[in-house]
Formats: structure tokens, sequence, C-alpha cells
């Protein structure tokens, strides 16, 4: 990074450091450790911070620099009620994703939503507000949350919903942690027909016709996405392969439940030269390439439909020591097809290209006071860590505020302040909220005190 921003309150490649050391998915971490229990009302004592499975990208789960330990929830993993006649359950905060999908898909049911990974925890989910691929249909994770046990900054036990504490509820719905430690969560489990998904794929030509085409499916079909390629320059900047999807009717499903596929595994971190700007232009032409014809379609595992990188474990690996960062942005739907070809031609323009980059149809903006998605199109595009990677961040998110967009706070790492304050005017009621149930700023994160000015 040109001035060393990107690292001014400690982040560093995990590689560089000496034990201990904790990341999250981008590899940029600092010194500290999880301190683990299956008790959370124990665990979280004095904790200034709760982490599930480390799946943020950048510094939103890592402790403030004062601070050299965080509160690891994933060993609080209990079930602890459902209700087949409505789908109600009521977890642990550390149970995750995945354990929700093999548990009870078998029995006819899924989350009701799930974002890219099933190796979240449901914590998790309700301090990023997860979005996946149905979000125009279903809306966030919070969406579907009737209740929340919180253990707040002065150690009280809190139980709060829509009608008790609303404000605690919804400043902790994409809150990212900062309003207290989540001990469990009451939401619904949807119903679903089958274990399987019909999926479509069709490639397209390039950004403007994938954004109308997309703006078609979410039209039709509970489930859309796309990866799009943004090495190409010119008319074909923004050419991919769109996804639809819905759940597989029993009469065109397998007659057996699903079961969770083999694991492969990226042994260890690859050289920093093997991703660069070649290998990413060859990976593209050749991901675009394998979709020979125009259109296919059928049923699919809900693993390679909803989790397709999870695959692969431990994929971060193929960036190498250096670390890399994910920018996640929504941009308005007004003119939303010239957005995304003037978004992706200023990254490819400063050398941000991506083997990576996913575009997503969103619905109307949540409840949660922070949460991300607001109606429009979403953009996701891996970056890699190099000198240039906090200059190319500032002029992307300089882009977004003009188009009255905003990031996503589970995947940044390196927005500055002024930046983030400049693309989101709900921060002072969620800060005023914060204040209210935590005057003196005890629950903190790397982030917080990055973007929001907390003490270190």
């Amino acid at each position: 990074m040109t001035d060393g921003t990107a690292r001014g309150v400690g982040l560093s490649p995990v590689a560089a450091l000496d034990p201990p050391r904790l990341s999250g998915w981008g590899q940029l971490g600092v010194r500290a450790r999880e301190r683990l229990d299956e008790d959370l009302v124990r665990l979280t004592e004095r904790a200034v911070l709760s982490r599930g499975l480390g799946r943020s990208y950048g510094d939103s789960a890592l402790p403030p620099p004062s601070c050299d330990e965080v509160a690891g929830t994933r060993l609080a993993d209990r079930i602890l009620a459902f209700d087949p006649g409505t789908g109600r359950i009521r977890v642990e905060a550390g149970v995750s994703i995945g354990t929700l999908v093999w548990t009870f898909l078998p029995r006819g049911f899924f989350p009701p939503v799930t974002p890219g990974t099933q190796f979240v925890t449901v914590g998790g989910a309700v301090a990023s507000d997860v979005h996946g691929k149905n979000h125009h249909v279903a809306g966030c994770f919070g969406a579907h949350v009737d209740e929340l046990r919180i253990r707040v900054a002065d150690g009280r036990i809190v139980d709060c919903s829509r009608t008790r504490h609303p404000d605690l509820f919804r400043a902790t719905l994409g809150g990212m942690g900062l309003t207290g430690h989540v001990l469990e969560v009451a939401f619904r489990m949807e119903r679903v027909p089958s274990g399987w998904v019909f999926h479509e794929a069709e490639r397209i030509d390039d950004v403007e016709t994938f954004v109308a085409r997309l703006e078609e499916a979410a039209a039709a079909w509970p489930m859309t996405m796309g990866w799009v390629d943004c090495a190409t320059r010119g008319r074909g900047l923004g050419r991919g392969i769109l996804q639809r999807g819905r759940w597989a009717d029993p009469t065109e499903a397998p007659p057996s439940p699903p079961s969770p596929l083999p694991e492969r595994v990226v042994p260890f971190s690859m050289p920093n030269w093997a991703i660069n700007r070649l290998t990413t232009r060859i990976f593209n032409e050749l991901y675009y390439r394998k979709q020979i014809p125009r259109s296919t379609w059928g049923i699919v595992h809900p693993e390679r439909f909803f989790y397709p990188l999870d695959a692969l474990r431990h994929w971060y690996r193929l960036y190498g020591p250096r670390g890399f960062t994910q920018y996640q942005c929504v941009l308005p739907k007004p003119n939303a097809p010239v957005k995304a070809r003037r978004f992706l031609e200023l990254l490819t323009s400063r050398g941000g290209a991506s083997p990576l980059c996913v575009i997503k149809d969103c619905g109307p903006q949540g409840e949660g006071i922070l949460s991300f998605p607001m109606e429009g199109i979403s953009i996701a595009v891996d970056l890699w860590i190099d000198d240039r990677t906090q200059s190319l961040v500032d002029a992307l998110n300089e882009y977004v505020i003009d188009a009255g967009g905003r990031i996503y706070l589970t995947k940044d790492a390196l927005t500055r302040p002024e930046h983030f304050r400049a693309m989101e005017p709900r921060l002072p009621e969620f800060e005023a909220v914060r204040r209210a149930w935590d005057p003196d700023l005890t629950i903190r994160s790397h982030q917080s005190v990055r973007l929001f000015g907390d003490p270190p």
C-alpha cells in the first residue's frame, strides 16, 4: 500500500507474524488469539468482541490493537429447540450454517438465507446480516430472526426483538458485533420441496446485457447471481455466466436427499506470483469458455449451487502469503447497467482485474440499521494486496459515494473513515443506539477503531 494506511493499526499478512496470530479469510492478521468455551455466558464475561468461524475477509472479527484476545463462539453450537410445524428454531450463536443445512435438509428445511459459504456461524450471520442469492425475494438473514439473546456491555443478558428493545435488535442486525455478544438466536427455517436445486446457466456477452438479464431473472426466479469477467476490456467487459435457480420439485429431484460433497484442500500457500494479471486473464477466458452452449439447465447438488468455493478448502491460500481483500459494494438501480460498466472500467483501468467478480440483484433495504443491501446490484471482487491496493479501494469508494451506493463491512479491510461516513447516512443512528447500550465503547473491534474512531 502506498502510504501504509491499510496496516496503520496493525494489520499485516499472517505469514509474516509470529504466533499467536489471528486473521480472517483475507489473511491480514493481528497478534491475538481466540478464547474458546462451550459456555457462552462464561466466555463473554469481560470479552471485548465475539468471533465465529473467522470468514470475514477483513478486520471486523479481530480485536482492537490494545487487546490480544477475542471470545471464539464456535464451541457453543447447540440446537436448543425446533418446531417442525412452523420451522422456528432456537440455537446458540456458534451453530454453523452448514450444521443447519445437513441436519435439516433431509427433513425438508433449509436456512432462509445463506451467504456464499456454509462455514459461518449463526451469530456471525446476525452480525453481518448476511444476504444470499435470494435477497430480492427473501431479504437478509435478519428478516427471519424473531428474537436475540445478547450479553450487553454492562454484563446484563437481554432478550430483544421487534417489540422488546427494538433499538438494540435493529442495531445488532448488521451491527458487526458491536452492540453486544450474541448468545442465542431464534429464527424461522424455510420449508423446501426437496434437497436439490433446479439450475439454469446462461453465457452473456457484455455487462449491460448481463445486468438487464439479471433483472429479468429476478422477476421470475427466487435465486439469481452471476460471475463476470472483469479482465477483458472493451465491449466484452463484464461478459459472464448468469445463474438462476429454484428448489427442485420432488418429481424432478433424485429420490434420496443429497449428502455433503467430498472435500478437496489447498495444502499450502501458493507463491505470490501465482495469481497475477496474466493468470487472471487466462482464468477468466477459460471460465467464460467452459460454458460451451449458450444455456444449460438441470438438477444440481445444493453445495455446487450455494457454496461453490467450499468445494476447495482453504482456497484463500491461492493468493499467497501477501493476503487479499474482497471489495463488495451495492449500486442503486437507476441506470444500473451504466453504473456497472463504469465500476468495472475503473477497476480494470487501475489494474484491479480479479478471477472472482460476482454480481447479484438486491431487493429493498432491510431493517438492520447498518445492513448492507439496498435495492440495486451488488458487485464483489477479490483484490490481492500490493502497493496499489489502497489507492484502488480509495478510487472505488469515491465512485460508490458518487453513485449513491455503499460497501459491505464484512468484506472490508481498507476503507477510510471519511469515505465510510460519506456513503453511510445511517451511521449517526447506529452510533446513538450503540452509545446508549455501551457508553464506554467496551465492545469494539479492529474495524471499529479504523472506521468509527473507537479507542484503540
